[in-house]
């Protein structure tokens, strides 16, 4: 949920896409803003050869709570888990407001992924996670816009490309060692996909490369969780949930209850008071400031790095 940068006109592996959701709640809106293959190495070369990475997966947990508004049909996040221990993750975010113009925001996103998880195992995508949503986006028929992050998991080596404001974060040992930040135009108003003309494309995605090693683990979610959860809670939760989808959950409940908690100061109320956004002087003489969680969509993916 955010604002929408343009103003509608009118308008292989085995993989498993989530495209049902559990019936639990838990968004402010997303509005629109605008030498040879045959050479035998020698002794020398064998010794200066590089170490041979360890084989590594992830075990994956994954938890979905619908805006309270939005239950019925599932809210308008979309995630993908590939089948393959997680070698792929992809979440993007639905832009709420085009359905002031009839269409459904969830399609966009539910799209997109979908095109993300038929693309998984092509040849020319080569481990690229911007290459993954180039041709995801270009595939992507339906009217409407998304954020999104998509990883790729290959030899302990986390490849990652975002467009907006979904995150990522890696904890080791109980510190977090790597965090996405949100590219946005201003607060509330994220970068993000498009069938407009005029969109942003996988050319602005923000990517990153992180070594991982065995006991890291990742958290990927939509910004319903990680504007509802400070970085510290998350710590917490996952060194004190030793199950993935446990920890999943506790952490989209989390999310769930701070943003419908009024008096809460949450990362999405500190972000906006720093922005400019608060109460009136006449209350602040009160002591009064602005607080409260953000009601939105929470996806959470959690994955843990194990020896394959």
């Amino acid at each position: 949920m955010a604002i929408s940068i343009f103003k509608p006109s009118v308008s292989p592996h085995q993989h498993f896409l989530y495209s049902t959701y559990p019936k639990n709640i838990s968004s402010k809106r997303k509005l629109r803003c605008s030498p040879s293959d045959s050479a035998t190495p020698t002794r020398q070369e064998m010794s200066s050869a590089p170490p041979t990475r360890q084989e590594m997966s992830l075990s994956v947990g994954m938890y979905l709570i619908p805006h309270p508004n939005k239950v019925e049909k599932g809210g308008e996040d979309a995630f993908f888990v590939s089948s393959d221990n997680g070698k792929v993750i992809v979440v993007a975010d639905g832009v709420s407001s085009w359905a002031e113009k009839d269409v459904d925001p969830a399609l966009f996103s539910r799209e997109l992924v979908s095109n993300v998880s038929s693309l998984v195992g092509n040849a020319e995508v080569n481990y690229d996670p911007r290459i993954l949503i180039k041709g995801a986006h270009a595939a992507t028929s339906s009217i409407g816009s998304a954020t999104v992050i998509v990883s790729i998991f290959e030899n302990g080596i986390l490849k990652i490309a975002s467009v907006g404001d979904c995150g990522l974060r890696v904890i080791r040992k109980g510190q977090m060692i790597f965090s996405t930040f949100p590219l946005e135009h201003y607060f509330d108003c994220p970068y993000q996909l498009s069938s407009e003309a005029v969109t942003q494309t996988y050319l602005d995605a923000i990517v990153s490369t992180v070594d991982l090693q065995v006991g890291d683990t990742i958290i990927m979610g939509s910004d319903g969780l990680f504007d509802n959860i400070f970085d510290q809670e998350i710590i917490s939760i996952v060194t004190t949930h030793d199950d993935v989808s446990n920890a999943a959950k506790a952490l989209a409940d989390l999310a769930r209850n701070h943003s419908v908690d009024i008096k809460f100061d949450s990362p999405y109320s500190v972000e906006a008071r720093a922005r400019g956004f608060d109460v009136p002087w006449w209350k602040k003489v009160f002591g009064m400031k602005l607080t409260g969680g953000k009601l939105d969509d929470i996806t959470v993916v959690v994955g843990k790095v194990k020896d394959s």
